[in-house]
């Protein structure tokens, strides 16, 4: 009979998932966020109500706003696209309301145009991810999604 009960003895180490944006500190409950109001409770960001006296400190979704680092590029191009931008535009916008009503960290930081294509880009990943899966379920088309390991970004191509 092999006795199970020993500790491992390889000396592998796993390698730290890096993001630059999460906090090494664990924010009091009644933190909050002086540029967009997200109030730090019970160990996440949350709508709420401020009281004041509260501690300050800009929270991580509107810091990568400020140094526009984005987490998320969602490219989306096509001649589909052209003919239904302003439904399409809708269709993201429509997410985003629902994913920053339950989560402030998760938002779209700008919509531009590069290169024949339009490009979004988020504070998050899963909100890139959402918006991404979302294209593709209402109007089919091809879509590539790319994690970026060791920097905690997604990028998302969608095309029809």
């Amino acid at each position: 009979m092999v006795n199970r009960r020993y500790a491992r003895k390889d000396k592998l180490i796993k390698e730290e998932r890096h993001d630059t944006y999460r906090s090494r500190v664990k924010f009091l409950d009644g933190t909050f966020c002086p540029e967009c109001d997200a109030l730090y409770k019970g160990g996440r960001w949350v709508w709420g109500s401020i009281v004041t006296g509260e501690i300050e400190t800009v929270c991580p979704a509107c810091r990568r706003i400020k140094d526009r680092y984005p987490a998320g590029y969602i490219r989306i191009k096509g001649s589909f696209f052209r003919e239904n931008r302003e439904e399409i535009t809708n269709l993201i916008r429509n997410i985003e309301d629902k994913e920053k009503s339950s989560r402030p960290l998760q938002r779209i930081m700008d919509i531009s145009e590069e290169k024949g294509s339009t490009v979004v880009t988020t504070t998050g990943i899963h909100i890139a991810r959402r918006i991404g899966d979302a294209l593709y379920n209402s109007y089919q088309g091809e879509l590539d999604m790319n994690y970026e390991e060791g920097q905690k970004r997604i990028r998302v191509n969608w095309e029809r």
